[in-house]
């Protein structure tokens, strides 16, 4: 009987190699933004070879697109147990609206993957996917306070993008770096939604 053949170990497992390669991703999008590193540079960063990747993701382009899956789903369950602490539907999208900037502030790189990456969506259907579910959990919140659909889709439109412009201009430093800043900011974008809301008609 032949003795069993021995596998040089490589170090990670099959699911393991996935979830080191988009870690080391989400690390280098941190200090490089999402356009700044390579494919090679994830396997160094995950001390695998530079063709294990290709076992996954086609290109670093199919990389960040998983992770962006991933922003899209983490954005969810936020904003949903943040809702969740209230019945009215205003609250509900003040609500909303303060843990958008919290998700930007604490899981930056995340949000620089889902809204900077330039990804192409008929390229990776996934992330249409995705960020239907994330509306389809926030739009009904909107219908609730709106006259018909396209005005609710609209509302939260206006809530979102105030909501973003307060992230962005906090992690500029904007609002200064004091440990409270990010509470008073996310604090600042919940008020800021209850005027867009109170000014629907």
């Amino acid at each position: 009987m032949p003795p069993p053949v021995k596998r040089r170990p490589t170090g990670h497992h099959h699911g393991d190699l996935r979830n080191a390669l988009e870690k080391a991703a989400l690390e280098l999008v941190a200090e490089k933004g999402p356009h700044g590193f390579s494919l090679n540079e994830a396997s160094r960063r995950a001390g695998v070879s530079v063709a294990a990747p290709y076992k996954h993701f086609a290109d670093r382009e199919a990389l960040l697109a998983a992770l962006a899956v991933t922003g899209y789903r983490e954005q969810r369950e936020l904003y949903s147990a943040a809702v969740s602490g209230f019945d009215d539907p205003a609250d509900q999208l003040a609500a909303f609206a303060a843990a958008y900037v919290r998700f930007a502030a604490e899981r930056p790189a995340l949000f620089d993957v889902t809204f900077y990456a330039g990804l192409d969506k008929s390229r990776h259907p996934e992330l249409a996917e995705a960020g239907d579910l994330l509306l389809a959990t926030l739009l009904p919140l909107a219908v609730s306070v709106a006259p018909d659909e396209a005005a609710a889709f609209d509302l939260l439109l206006r809530i979102s993008s105030a909501a973003h412009g307060l992230a962005v201009f906090l992690r500029q430093g904007l609002f200064g770096i004091e440990p409270d800043a990010l509470d008073e900011t996310a604090e600042r974008a919940a008020r800021t939604a209850r005027a867009i809301i109170a000014g629907v008609e």
